[in-house]
């Protein structure tokens, strides 16, 4: 029988990718937690929270160096998302 420590969370990681069909000056983000395009200016100024990336009744919080954001929902439960880097041309 193996002993698991419990107090510590565990830990999920998933990729996804979204391909968008955007209009000129928007580009493939998320508005509440599915793919969709957003203003480009939100993606270049880090602004994460301003496409409205958590599902409803989830809070919106920018990680500290800007890299991404979590959705935290009531009971602690907390989903971090970082954006991988645009691979070039």
């Amino acid at each position: 029988m193996l002993n698991r420590d419990s107090s510590q969370p565990r830990r999920t990681i998933a990729r996804q990718t979204a391909r968008c069909a955007c209009r000129r000056g928007q580009i493939a983000g998320t508005t509440r937690a599915r793919p969709a395009c957003v203003d480009a200016r939100i993606v270049k100024s880090r602004q994460w929270c301003e496409m409205t990336p958590c599902s409803e009744g989830e809070v919106c919080g920018l990680l500290f160096n800007r890299s991404g954001w979590t959705c935290t929902k009531g009971g602690g439960r907390i989903k971090t998302v970082t954006p991988l880097p645009k691979e070039p041309s």
